[in-house]
């Protein structure tokens, strides 16, 4: 814990045309005693916060790796945090807890507790915790989905739904995810769909009362993963949802949608950024 304090001192990192402050390495969950010492990072988030200002809103950020890699200070994450924290939406990038070491539901408990420490802590580092999103790429999309869909994981971390004001899933699956259809022993789990109470689809019986959600898919991903996001979208449209959309990124695949977020004018970044503008309270 001494160690993730002084790792969590505040840092300055230049863009090359403005400068964003970052917070390392904060512990968004208590690691119990005996708990390995990677458990501490792999419960952490770190803070990009526009430079000027505050009142900003701020959107909590899951990497992808199939939840079982990847890590909240990647490259490709850094890039696109940075891109958002300048453009004044402060980004919370979390990691998360992996399989096979934990398995379902350990990522999304803790993926929900992620989003419960910013709304409860982001008012001291500037940002408006009314202003909150929750959004992700690939296994991220997927915790950001089903923290959307079902309202039961965030009200279990202590935090009621209604405190988030808009859901941003980016290529992520709205079927029961794969590494969970693993865990079970499913032969050929990538390829045999699932839909239970663990498939953000599944609870499009609570549309009435979605959440407002951008859904963002590439034309050039895999077909059935683009194919999962609309069939959620339709689902939830037919069962009364009233603020849900879905956007395909042309010229965009499952790695360029998250790798060219950090370009000036890419579209799905531009989405985002307008999604966030037009949901703020």
């Amino acid at each position: 814990m001494v160690l993730l304090f002084l790792a969590s001192l505040l840092l300055a990192a230049d863009d090359g045309t403005t400068r964003v402050r970052i917070v390392r390495d904060l512990a968004y969950r208590a690691v119990p005693a005996g708990a390995p010492e990677a458990q501490a990072k792999l419960q952490s988030l770190d803070l990009y916060l526009p430079a000027q200002g505050t009142g900003f809103p701020v959107m909590v950020w899951f990497h992808g790796g199939g939840l079982e890699g990847g890590d909240k200070a990647s490259k490709v994450t850094a890039a696109l945090a940075q891109r958002f924290a300048s453009d004044g939406v402060a980004v919370a990038s979390a990691n998360y807890r992996l399989s096979p070491a934990v398995q379902a539901p350990a990522y999304i408990e803790d993926a929900a507790a992620a989003v419960h420490w910013v709304a409860a802590n982001i008012a001291e580092h500037g940002g408006d915790a009314r202003s909150l999103f929750v959004a992700g790429h690939s296994a991220g999309g997927y915790l950001a989905a089903i923290l959307g869909a079902d309202p039961r994981w965030l009200e279990a971390a202590g935090l009621a739904q209604d405190r988030v004001a808009g859901f941003i899933p980016v290529s992520g699956q709205t079927f029961t995810h794969f590494t969970i259809r693993k865990e079970r022993g499913i032969a050929d789990p990538e390829n045999t769909p699932v839909i239970d109470a663990y498939a953000p689809a599944y609870h499009a019986f609570r549309a009435k009362t979605l959440r407002p959600f951008l859904v963002l898919c590439g034309d050039k991903d895999w077909p059935a993963r683009a194919e999962e996001n609309r069939f959620f979208v339709a689902m939830c449209k037919h069962r009364g949802a009233s603020d849900i959309a879905f956007l395909q990124c042309d010229g965009r695949d499952h790695g360029s949608i998250i790798g060219r977020m950090s370009d000036a004018d890419d579209p799905a970044a531009r989405a985002i950024l307008a999604f966030v503008a037009s949901h703020r309270p």
